[in-house]
């Protein structure tokens, strides 16, 4: 099988699939597995990268991404150009908030508001956000599992 990592854009092939150093012919739910690839220094790939099949929808890089957030705790209030580090799988990426789209009930989801100039804790809303370096991210209506 061939792979890509994104968003580092690597492209390799898959030698083996491992579970305890002992080889398997494939993994199936539920398996940890590991793989060993042809050809890739260590240093191609880096924490937080996503793997996925080059031919069927392959993982690709984000320039920007839409989010539902809840500010918890938070001291005053949040604007445009917020830049938290946020924890994605194993990514530790700083993100911009880049545009409040719209404030949200946090409960049933419904909106509230367009275009709020700020949100503070206890809010919820949709929020547009740029990464400061290339992220994977994948939309939870296309990968539920990926969802946190």
């Amino acid at each position: 099988m061939v792979v890509t990592f994104a968003p580092a854009g690597v492209t390799t092939e898959v030698k083996s699939v491992e579970m305890h150093h002992e080889t398997l012919a494939e993994g199936v739910p539920g398996d940890n597995v590991g793989f060993n690839v042809k050809n890739v220094s260590v240093k191609e790939i880096r924490r937080g990268n996503v793997c996925g099949d080059t031919k069927n929808d392959p993982p690709k890089g984000a320039a920007s991404f839409n989010a539902q957030v809840i500010i918890l705790n938070h001291p005053g209030q949040i604007s445009n150009g917020y830049s938290p580090v946020l924890d994605c799988h194993t990514a530790h990426i700083a993100c911009r908030f880049d545009e409040l789209l719209e404030k949200i009930d946090r409960r049933t989801g419904k909106k509230m508001e367009d275009n709020p100039k700020f949100v503070k804790s206890g809010d919820a809303a949709i929020v547009k956000m740029v990464p400061t370096k290339p992220m994977c991210v994948e939309a939870f209506t296309e990968y539920p599992p990926l969802d946190r």
